[in-house]
């Protein structure tokens, strides 16, 4: 009988780390051969051998204490290009496997899953349900307060300009880190269209009969967006930190301005055209459906955010790749999904807005004005 146990460590284990996995899951067998597995598990080789897998298996053969011997596969997962870049994508991968392996019939078994801690112990996870995160607390209040206290008074504060600039000078610094992994831009680029939480998704997230985005224009809007893809390609230097989700409901000021972040997300990598993009949309968004809180408040503070940032950084260049990470949170504070009371007059401006930007060589934060004109 063959099984298959799996885990999430980054590189194969020594043959003492798998004795002591084996030791913990078959009290009662004693590791007799561990043999290294290839892609291509044939005797062959031609035109058809296979040279690239997901992960470096070992095929592991112990003696029970009833002299039967028994093989297993250890299945360790390993970083690659295609999706599996990060941890969580790996450990995901094994979390579907308890998963989905007793659904297919004929299907080898698993037996257990687990991770193997800093100390070099194994923590099994085969009786793991839902998981959860314990974090800190932001004390404050969310920036998106800020914000529908602006479009209902129509002015902004010096305080409110004062955070516009800060929350711009934060990304500056946030984005002069560079990215450390190799192949995420590409990531990062594919996950913006494709990804269940990017405009495929998003687009998917859509009811059939919204007012103002029809099936047509999202589909006309998503063929734009997927030759942007094709235009992002080879930018690869412009990977840097980002924090991947850096809307005005992440952004936490307490009394006395001092800022603390919610959820970053989308690996802490990217480009930083989307954190600019997510944040300076919804300075249009807050003004949509506020009569002249645009021309009173929120046109300030959009002019103030774009001018410190491309000032204080120096990457004029953001606006040469902005327009589908725009267009992207456009369709998400359009999405009645997300946003129910949104008028279908807001939502065609937003929509209108993000098809002008994909339509642009380079964007112009200018073009913001014809949303109010």
């Amino acid at each position: 009988m063959s099984v298959s146990v799996h885990s999430t460590f980054a590189e194969p284990d020594p043959l003492g780390s798998v004795r002591q996995l084996i030791e913990a899951v078959l009290p009662d067998a004693r590791v007799v051969d561990v043999t290294p597995m290839g892609p291509d598990g044939g005797s062959i080789r031609d035109g058809t051998e296979k040279a690239a897998g997901y992960g470096a298996p070992q095929r592991i053969t112990v003696e029970r204490r009833d002299g039967s011997t028994q093989r297993l596969v250890l299945h360790t997962l390993t970083a690659d290009a295609f999706g599996h870049d990060r941890r969580s994508d790996r450990a995901a991968e094994v979390l579907l496997a308890v998963d989905t392996f007793g659904s297919i019939p004929a299907h080898v078994q698993v037996v257990d899953i687990g991770t193997l801690t800093h100390d070099r112990r194994f923590l099994s996870l085969v009786d793991a349900g839902e998981f959860y995160l314990l974090t800190t607390y932001a004390e404050g209040r969310i920036y998106a307060e800020d914000l529908r206290r602006i479009a209902a008074e129509g002015r902004a504060t010096p305080r409110d300009l004062a955070r516009c600039e800060a929350l711009a000078r934060y990304l500056v610094a946030l984005h002069e880190a560079p990215g450390a992994q190799p192949g995420s831009y590409r990531r990062a680029v594919r996950d913006l269209v494709g990804h269940g939480e990017g405009i495929f998704g998003i687009i998917d997230g859509y009811p059939g009969d919204a007012p103002g985005a029809p099936p047509e224009r999202l589909q006309a809007i998503e063929r734009r967006c997927v030759a942007w893809r094709w235009k992002l390609r080879g930018r690869d230097r412009r990977l840097a930190r980002t924090h991947g989700d850096f809307h005005p409901f992440n952004i936490v000021f307490n009394e006395q301005s001092q800022l603390t972040l919610l959820d970053t997300s989308r690996g802490s990598q990217g480009d930083p055209a989307d954190d600019v993009a997510c944040l300076a949309v919804n300075y249009v968004f807050f003004a949509l459906d506020a009569p002249g809180a645009w021309q009173g408040a929120f046109r300030a503070l959009w002019q103030r955010f774009w001018r410190v940032y491309l000032d204080e950084s120096g990457a004029a260049g953001v606006l040469e790749v902005a327009a589908p990470f725009l267009a992207w949170r456009a369709l998400v504070l359009a999405n009645p999904a997300w946003y129910p009371a949104v008028t279908p007059r807001a939502r065609d401006a937003l929509l209108g807005f993000a098809e002008r930007a994909l339509d642009a060589e380079r964007f112009d934060p200018d073009d913001a004005e014809r949303v109010f004109a």
